[in-house]
C-alpha cells in the first residue's frame, strides 16, 4: 500500500511539472466534478462529488459514494443497500493560487458532514487541456455519530482513498 501511495505521488509530481490551459480552481462560480473509484477497510465502491465556488479560494459542496464490494464482517454477510450508501456536504479551502500552484493544479483541504460522521478530507485535482483532469483524495472521520461503531456501521465510516477522474463543468 505505501508503494501504490508513493506512485500516486510522482504522479502528480510529473504532470505537475506539465504545462496545460484548464484551471485546477478558478474561484467564484466554478464547477469541478469528480468522479471515481473508493477503497476502504473491508469495501471498494464508487464516489462522486461536485463543488461550487464561493469565492478566490473557497467552495461548498455535496458528495456520494456506494460500496460496490463488501467483504463478510465478524461472520455476518448481507450488508444493506443503507450500510452501502453514503452522502456528505462539504467545504474545502483551494491553496492551488495561496501556494503558487500551476493553474491546472490545485491542492484542497476541508471538512465533511455526512450521515454517519463529522471528518476532513485532503484533495488534489490536476487538469490537461479541455476540461479533463484526475483527482486523489483521502478522507477520515474526526467524529462518528456512532462512537461504538461496529460490523457495517464501519463502512463509510473510517479512513478511505479516492482516485478518478475530474471535469471542469464551466467549459
Amino acid at each position: 500500500m505505501k508503494r501504490f501511495f508513493i506512485s500516486i505521488a510522482f504522479i502528480f509530481a510529473g504532470l505537475a511539472m506539465m504545462n496545460a490551459q484548464s484551471f485546477a480552481f478558478e474561484g467564484k462560480e466554478d464547477l469541478k466534478l469528480n468522479i471515481g473509484a473508493n477503497f476502504q477497510s473491508k469495501g471498494g465502491g464508487i464516489i462522486s462529488s461536485l463543488d461550487y465556488g464561493l469565492g478566490e479560494s473557497f467552495s461548498v459542496g455535496v458528495q456520494a459514494g456506494y460500496l460496490l464490494s463488501v467483504s463478510e464482517i465478524a461472520g455476518i454477510t448481507g450488508a444493506g443497500f443503507t450500510d452501502k450508501l453514503d452522502m456528505k456536504v462539504r467545504a474545502s479551502a483551494h491553496l492551488g493560487q495561496v501556494l503558487n500552484l500551476l493553474d491546472n493544479l490545485d491542492i484542497y483541504p476541508g471538512l465533511n458532514l455526512g450521515l454517519r460522521n463529522f471528518g476532513l478530507h485532503l484533495g488534489a485535482r490536476y487538469f490537461f487541456d479541455g476540461g479533463f483532469g484526475v483527482f486523489s483524495e483521502i478522507q477520515f472521520p474526526i467524529a462518528r455519530y456512532k462512537t461504538d461503531a461496529v460490523n457495517y456501521d464501519k463502512l463509510n465510516n473510517q479512513f478511505s482513498f479516492s482516485i478518478g477522474a475530474s471535469f471542469d463543468l464551466n467549459m
